[in-house]
């Protein structure tokens, strides 16, 4: 985990035939109709139950098959939480930031009951199309297309996203280069007072952490120290439009990271930028 952390790793989950396994069940009861599935919620739950996705916090996890039991699950894993850690027989976890790393595929069968389930426990920017392909033939898979894309649509969904612009975000980073369109690129020129500088450093990581992670317009939050004087920081930012900087600015992380910070500030300096490459990863 640690490793695949350091990578920025985005992790798709799929089950497998489980080790110990009735196999009277498994001949009466095809696995695809449950096991997998309850593999899949078990693994995640666990991850969650252990403070994963929040130990490691640059992984992003697609959990398959329309999010497998989870809409059913968490609910009751939520409830339960509190009355174990009680009991002493779990550890506090925060469930929301374990959840906010997670996407879903539609793999299986998106009925309309299923998108209902999927959509109480995450929104339309983390679904994206699966296929399950060769497993399902592709004959089958192009004729249910179109129904599959009226279906997304009757859900407030966008097809396109969920084709093709949340896949792009979410892999952006091993996308091919694109060019700069309206992005705003600009460099933060910031002297910190001395006696404030480590919980400055600490309001900065925050804020840079949690603006990347839960805002897709946020591109780049990058904090620098310059080797003669660490308290003059610089913060390459780069935002995906103006709309995207107008909705960060408002946000309630950077907001505290404001606030918190206006005393441990001694100048700030905004410097808007045309980068001379062109290019972005």
């Amino acid at each position: 985990m640690a490793y695949l952390d350091q990578q920025n790793a985005v992790v798709i989950l799929h089950p497998h035939k489980p080790s110990a396994v009735n196999a009277q069940l498994v001949a009466d009861v095809p696995l695809a109709s449950y096991e997998y599935l309850a593999e899949t919620t078990r693994t995640v739950l666990n991850m969650v139950a252990h403070d994963v996705l929040v130990r490691y916090p640059h992984l992003k996890v697609v959990v398959p098959h329309c999010g497998s039991f989870l809409p059913n699950a968490l609910p009751r894993f939520r409830s339960l939480l509190p009355v174990m850690v009680k009991q002493g027989m779990m550890q506090p976890v925060d469930v929301d930031a374990n959840l906010s790393r997670l996407y879903y595929d539609l793999a299986g069968a998106p009925t309309d009951e299923v998108l209902d389930a999927l959509l109480t426990i995450t929104t339309p920017d983390r679904i994206l199309y699966g296929s399950d392909y060769p497993y399902v033939a592709e004959p089958v898979l192009i004729s249910g297309k179109q129904a599959l894309e009226s279906r997304l649509a009757s859900h407030g969904l966008n097809p396109k996203d969920v084709f093709t612009d949340n896949a792009r975000r979410l892999f952006g980073e091993n996308l091919p280069l694109r060019q700069y369109g309206e992005k705003i690129v600009r460099l933060a020129e910031i002297e910190v007072v001395p006696e404030h500088l480590e919980e400055y450093m600490a309001f900065a990581k925050e804020v840079g952490e949690t603006s990347v992670k839960v805002e897709p317009g946020v591109l780049t939050l990058f904090s620098m120290q310059t080797k003669e004087d660490p308290c003059k920081i610089y913060i390459l930012e780069i935002y995906a439009d103006q709309e995207a900087y107008q909705s960060h600015i408002q946000t309630a992380h950077f907001k505290k990271y404001k606030e918190g910070t206006a005393k441990m500030v001694k100048s700030l300096k905004l410097i808007d930028v045309n980068p001379l490459a062109g290019m972005v990863r």
